[in-house]
């Protein structure tokens, strides 16, 4: 990561770099890209070289409700300090990752 922050000035950290915007109403929101290393094993069993990552409310429950309408479930969600992760697979084999962040963590 240090190239993007040598070459494209870009203020990264350990799990890339957050940029911070505005809604039309006003309410700060952020977008985070992340990159991995080649060789990485994270956005497995999906072959692709990129994930999506949603934000979500009431994680816990659409996990439930996904699985009930036969979406595939990768793994068990996780809980950090910042938030809950999840991971599904779309029609096409993607994996998706559902955050339910903890706002507060960030400010």
């Amino acid at each position: 990561m240090d190239w993007y922050g040598k070459h494209l000035s870009l203020k990264t950290d350990q799990y890339g770099a957050n940029f911070w915007w505005k809604d039309k109403e006003g309410n700060d929101c952020s977008t985070q890209w992340s990159p991995f290393v080649e060789d990485t094993t994270y956005f497995a069993p999906s072959e692709k070289q990129l994930m999506q990552n949603f934000r979500v409310y009431d994680l816990e429950n659409l996990l439930k409700k996904l699985s009930d309408e036969g979406v595939t479930i990768v793994g068990n969600m996780q809980s950090y300090e910042y938030g809950k992760f999840g991971w599904i697979l779309d029609s096409e084999g993607n994996k998706i990752e559902l955050w339910e962040p903890i706002d507060a963590a960030f400010q």
